[in-house]
């Protein structure tokens, strides 16, 4: 079903920027000059928890206001207040399409694939941990403001539609639908 809805709005949105011409055209404007790096980053430390969070990503400028992506995510956390404390890994995978409505506001959708890891209470054992994949279909919006000539800092909000209230017991590597994310991009941050 959320495969299906990705395609739909996909195709919806493509639709929308082609048919927008010659005005939304990149025509003659080199590929290196298309790409755009960027990406998050998280720290919090304190005497019961550690978290690192790095999310690089990589654009493409399909037109003026169309941006293809895909970044990666790599998140530790380390709850101290265990004893032995428990040390934890996800990573994932996230392709994204980026549309700019207006000036520096924007639409996004994606879908994102994480491993994550929590500790197992049920195996009987101090410190062990379970491992699942959780599948994603993200959409929301945001604004980037530039910040230099090839620099601009963005910030979105997404709603995870594949979002559910965790079981009793259930761990979930989210605690709510919503989903804030803040960010730097570096080159080109529009045509």
């Amino acid at each position: 079903m959320y495969r299906l809805l990705f395609c739909c709005i996909c195709l919806l949105g493509s639709s929308v920027v082609f048919g927008q011409g010659e005005a939304n055209s990149l025509k003659g404007v080199p590929a290196k000059d298309r790409v755009v790096f960027g990406g998050g980053f998280g720290l919090s430390f304190s005497s019961y928890q550690d978290f690192i969070s790095v999310s690089p990503q990589v654009g493409y400028f399909i037109t003026r206001k169309l941006v293809a992506g895909t970044g990666v995510t790599y998140r530790y956390t380390n709850y101290k207040y265990y004893s032995p404390s428990i040390k934890l890994n996800d990573y994932g995978v996230n392709p994204f399409l980026r549309f700019t409505v207006y000036r520096n506001i924007f639409i996004q959708t994606e879908y994102e694939y994480l491993n994550y890891e929590f500790p197992d209470y049920n195996a009987g054992v101090a410190g062990e941990t379970t491992r699942k994949n959780f599948n994603s279909f993200l959409a929301g919006g945001g604004f980037v403001q530039p910040v230099g000539q090839k620099v601009s800092f963005y910030i979105m909000a997404l709603y995870n539609f594949s979002y559910s209230d965790p079981r009793p017991g259930e761990y979930t590597p989210y605690s709510s639908p919503l989903i804030i994310r803040a960010g730097i991009n570096i080159g080109n941050i529009g045509f």
